[in-house]
């Protein structure tokens, strides 16, 4: 295993930022010439994975076994910082996340590593605001990424508009998202909804990427996946979505980001205990999990 710390200017965001590359080692044995043949050849599979709100580009280190996956699945994984921005383009501030994750940070990262740039070999995922940013620019940018996972993401796209000016410990309030999105009455089908973006790309009748995404069922967020599972059932657009015990936290997080990566590059998964699919929802189902029985 190879772990690089990187540290460019980005155009997109106006300042220098820091990244994290693993690259899976080969078997020992001579190192193949820049140039040659051999070295020309090897290109890897990427994932490009994002933290969540309050987070940075060392969570995943940290917390999860990202480069025990690496090394099983020969999979280079690009771990970017994204500060509080939920990885969207800031229509007043100037910063352009979205830009930076759908297109400079991965020709960037090509450029300097031997990734390859097949669409089917790029990946994107992340949890809680990273899940949502994985979503949201995954569609948006779907000529670029193949597959897509989210991990209980903040998709609250229909709920920003009732934020108020109350302070609270977490930032998050009507200016915080006025930042981020503008007009907050005019985020829910507009340009950032990962609804809108999948309806019109469907119309656009370019290829569909491989999307994966999941959430606890005890955790906050599970009725605004659900919302959007039910909503990409409705248009027809192909999805797997998938829930199990677990609350926002890392130990669900760990597990389904395996979850996820075995789904999206067709290795099985392994069974989690008491298996919930919201294709076959059952409210009363629901209420068992949430009471915790």
């Amino acid at each position: 295993m190879a772990w690089f710390q990187v540290n460019f200017f980005s155009v997109s965001l106006g300042r220098q930022v820091g990244i994290h590359v693993l690259l899976p080692a080969e078997m020992p044995g001579p190192i193949p010439a820049t140039g040659s043949e051999a070295a020309s050849k090897k290109k890897f599979k990427t994932l490009y994975l994002l933290h969540g709100y309050m987070g940075n580009c060392n969570d995943w280190l940290l917390n999860t076994n990202i480069n025990e996956l690496s090394q099983q699945y020969g999979l280079a994984v690009v771990m970017p910082s994204g500060d509080n921005g939920f990885y969207v383009d800031q229509p007043t501030s100037g910063v352009k996340g979205a830009s930076y994750i759908g297109q400079e940070l991965v020709e960037y990262t090509r450029k300097i590593f031997p990734l390859s740039d097949k669409r089917e070999d790029t990946f994107i995922a992340g949890l809680s605001m990273g899940g949502y940013g994985a979503i949201r620019n995954g569609l948006a940018f779907s000529e670029t990424f193949g597959h897509i996972i989210g991990l209980s993401s903040a998709i609250v796209i229909n709920t920003i508009k009732y934020s108020t000016e109350e302070v609270n410990m977490l930032g998050v309030n009507k200016h915080y998202y006025e930042r981020l999105f503008g007009d907050i009455n005019k985020v829910e089908g507009g340009r950032d909804d990962p609804r809108t973006i999948a309806r019109e790309l469907m119309e656009s009748g370019k290829p569909l990427p491989d999307l994966y995404f999941a959430c606890g069922y005890n955790d906050e967020l599970s009725n605004v996946n659900r919302d959007l599972h039910r909503y990409l059932d409705s248009i027809g657009f192909a999805h797997t979505y998938e829930e199990g015990p677990g609350t926002h936290e890392w130990p669900f997080w760990r597990k389904f980001l395996a979850r996820g990566l075995a789904h999206s590059l067709g290795e099985p998964g392994g069974e989690f205990m008491n298996p919930f699919f919201v294709e076959n929802y059952d409210p009363e189902f629901d209420v068992i999990g949430k009471e915790g029985n």
